[in-house]
């Protein structure tokens, strides 16, 4: 089973964007529906998933530092580790320390397990 990030870098270079302005030039994040949706996390939460998306899509791979994640969603870095928890508890993030002053390795999961069904 092929990687989506993989045919989606081979379609984007098929793909010519014709009139990006300042704003769009730099892209766009797509959040899942279920995530933008979820009552049980704050906006933070749900802000820090996007950006934790976007860094994900851009780079292959996500390991922002928490002061620049900080930086980028306009947030304290305490507010950041805040966030960040609340996605890992929610079972929405998994973080690996990398070692002493290395940034944390971010999992994000964008699945949604499906409730056990009931038997009669």
């Amino acid at each position: 089973m092929e990687h989506v990030a993989g045919r989606l870098n081979e379609i984007a270079r098929n793909i010519e964007i014709v009139g990006a302005d300042p704003v769009t030039r730099h892209g766009f994040t797509q959040v899942p529906n279920f995530i933008l949706t979820k009552k049980e996390l704050t906006v933070g939460a749900k802000l820090a998933y996007a950006m934790l998306l976007k860094y994900a899509w851009a780079d292959d791979a996500c390991f922002p530092g928490q002061l620049k994640l900080a930086d980028d969603m306009g947030a304290g870095e305490r507010s950041v580790r805040t966030y960040l928890k609340e996605l890992e508890t929610a079972g929405l993030l998994e973080i690996t320390q990398r070692g002493l002053g290395k940034t944390n390795l971010y999992r994000l999961f964008l699945t949604v397990e499906k409730p056990a069904r009931r038997r009669a």
